[in-house]
C-alpha cells in the first residue's frame, strides 16, 4: 500500500503564519527521513483559521527544492479556478524540479465560496473541470496543441518546460458523491476518496461501483482507489482519543452533516477517521483493505488545525514507523 500525508499547513498553536510554514516543512522534512511514500497538498481559499494552502504548485515547488525522494501531490488542485495553460506550464515545471515526483491530484471542490471570489459560477464548475482537465493534458503530451471549447480557445500552444514523467505526470481525481465513483472508473483515473464527503461506512460500495464502472469501460489493469483520512496516533487508546476529539470535532464541521445535525465524538470516531495506538490504526486500516480493496491511504495529520506541533510530529513517526511498515 502506498502511505502519505495531507497537509493543509495550518495550526491553531503554531501562532503565526511564518511558524505554521515553518512547522509544516518540518513535519514533511521528517516525513521525507522516515520514509514516507507521498506529501498531499490542499488547495483552500480565504479560510484563514483553517488553511494557509491556496497557492500549492508554488509550495510543491518549494518541497521539490528541499526533497530528494518524497512523492508530491495535490489534493486537489482545483481545476476550473485556474487557466488550464498555465497549470499545465506549472505542473510541468514542478515535475521537472522534483525529478518527475509528481502526481496530479485534481478535483472542482465541494466548496463554492472560492468560485464566488474568482468571479467564477460554481454551475458552471463540472464543465470547467473537464474541458480544463482535457487541454492540460494535450498541453503536456502533444508538440503543439490547439483547443476550440465552451470557455478556452487556442491555436498551435507548445508548452515549455515538458514534464519528466511520460506521456504525463499521474493524474488522480477526487470523487464525493456515489454517482462520481462510476464516472470517474468510467473516465478510467486512479481515484481519491475523502470522508469529508460520505462516512467510511459506504467506502465499500463506493469502490465496488468506481470499480464495477471501470471494468465495464473495458479498461485494462487495476482500477486503483486511495483514502484520504484523518488519522491521529498515540501510545495510549486514551491519550489519542483525548488529544484528538478537539480537531475532530471542528474537523467534523467543516462539512457537517447538515440534514442529520452535528455529529457527536463516538460517530466521528466511527466514520470520519482513524484515531488510537498503532496497533489500532493497523487493524482499522486492515479492516478497510479488506471491505474496499483499497490501494493507499492519506492521512491528514491534523485535522482542525488544533493539534500542537509535538503531537503532529509524534502522531506523524507512529504513522511512518510504527504503522506503515505493516503494510509494505
Amino acid at each position: 500500500m502506498e502511505f502519505g500525508i495531507f497537509h493543509e499547513f495550518w495550526s491553531t498553536d503554531s501562532g503565526s503564519q511564518a511558524a505554521a510554514f515553518a512547522n509544516s516543512f518540518a513535519q514533511i522534512a521528517a516525513a521525507e527521513d522516515w520514509g514516507l511514500d507521498v506529501v498531499w497538498l490542499a488547495e483552500i481559499h480565504m479560510n484563514p483559521t483553517r488553511s494557509l494552502l491556496s497557492a500549492p504548485l508554488t509550495v510543491a515547488s518549494a518541497i521539490a527544492a528541499r526533497t530528494r525522494r518524497i512523492r508530491i501531490g495535490t489534493a486537489v488542485q482545483i481545476l476550473p479556478l485556474g487557466h488550464p495553460l498555465r497549470l499545465a506550464e506549472e505542473t510541468a515545471t514542478i515535475d521537472l524540479i522534483s525529478g518527475g515526483r509528481l502526481i496530479f491530484g485534481v478535483g472542482r471542490s465541494a466548496f463554492p465560496r472560492a468560485y464566488t471570489a474568482y468571479g467564477i459560477s460554481y454551475e458552471e464548475s463540472q464543465d470547467r473541470f473537464a474541458e480544463s482537465l482535457d487541454i492540460i493534458k494535450k498541453a503536456w503530451t502533444e508538440p503543439v496543441s490547439s483547443h476550440h471549447g465552451r470557455y478556452y480557445s487556442f491555436d498551435n500552444f507548445t508548452l515549455v518546460p515538458r514534464p519528466v514523467q511520460l506521456p504525463h505526470p499521474e493524474i488522480r481525481v477526487a470523487a464525493s458523491q456515489h454517482d462520481t465513483y462510476g464516472a470517474i472508473g468510467q473516465l478510467g483515473y486512479p481515484l481519491f476518496s475523502a470522508v469529508r464527503a460520505s462516512p467510511l461506512g459506504q467506502l465499500a460500495g463506493h469502490a465496488r461501483a468506481y470499480r464495477e464502472a471501470w471494468a465495464a469501460a473495458g479498461h485494462p489493469g487495476r482500477a486503483r482507489l486511495y483514502l484520504q483520512v484523518p488519522v491521529y496516533v498515540a501510545g495510549t487508546r486514551e491519550r489519542a482519543l483525548a488529544e484528538a476529539e478537539a480537531g475532530m470535532m471542528r474537523f467534523s464541521s467543516y462539512r457537517a452533516d447538515l440534514l442529520r445535525g452535528p455529529l457527536g465524538y463516538d460517530e466521528i470516531l466511527r466514520e470520519k477517521c482513524i484515531v488510537g495506538t498503532p496497533d489500532m490504526v493497523i487493524d482499522r486500516l486492515r479492516e478497510l483493505r479488506e471491505a474496499a480493496g483499497i490501494d493507499g491511504v492519506s492521512a491528514e495529520i491534523n485535522p482542525g488545525s488544533m493539534l500542537s506541533h509535538d503531537q503532529v510530529m509524534n502522531s506523524l513517526r507512529l504513522w511512518c514507523q510504527e504503522v506503515m511498515p505493516r503494510f509494505k
